[in-house]
């Protein structure tokens, strides 16, 4: 059975649901990160305090400088080893491709070869090595039929003593 489609109002209102949800929950999100940055800066930077003299203010000045030699050197480090590990990444990307061998397979061409080119081919052309196949096969002697002598006789007698059930008979007890 086929599904009814939705009309263009009901998609329109489920459309505008879904948005109002989305900038709902974005809302959110906006509010829950100015929320933590206020914590962070709480916690990690103190309110300033300017000091009347110039003797304080340059006091706080290399303080500040210190602190900020300090975030760059972690800054620095972190950029470093972020780049390893994307190096890193990398480099097992390309070894797991490499061990799926996603490699395309060339479409191979039948071609029709004797033996002795296909080991030619295998073995190299140091190795002349020549494969006689008919060599290898056993000799048979051909065994001369003593019946074909008696057959050659009168063919209506041996039709004769074939025909009907005894002849049957006869035919398999003189085979076994």
């Amino acid at each position: 059975m086929s599904e009814k489609k939705m009309t263009s109002s009901r998609r329109h209102h489920l459309k505008s649901l879904v948005l109002s949800i989305a900038k709902g929950i974005l809302e959110k999100e906006c509010a829950q990160v100015k929320v933590d940055k206020e914590n962070y800066m709480s916690e990690n930077c103190p309110p300033l305090s300017l000091p009347g003299s110039t003797q304080e203010l340059q006091e706080l000045c290399k303080k500040l400088h210190q602190q900020i030699d300090k975030v760059d050197e972690e800054r620095y480090d972190l950029e470093a080893k972020v780049a390893k590990s994307n190096k890193e990444i990398e480099d097992l990307k390309i070894k797991v491709v490499d061990l799926q061998g996603k490699f395309k397979k060339p479409a191979l061409k039948k071609v029709r070869m004797s033996a002795d080119a296909m080991l030619q081919a295998l073995l190299g052309s140091k190795h002349k090595v020549s494969m006689d196949l008919r060599a290898n096969l056993k000799q048979v002697k051909k065994e001369v039929k003593e019946e074909s002598a008696e057959q050659v006789g009168d063919w209506r007698k041996n039709i004769e003593d074939k025909a009907g059930m005894d002849g049957r008979k006869k035919m398999f007890e003189s085979e076994a």
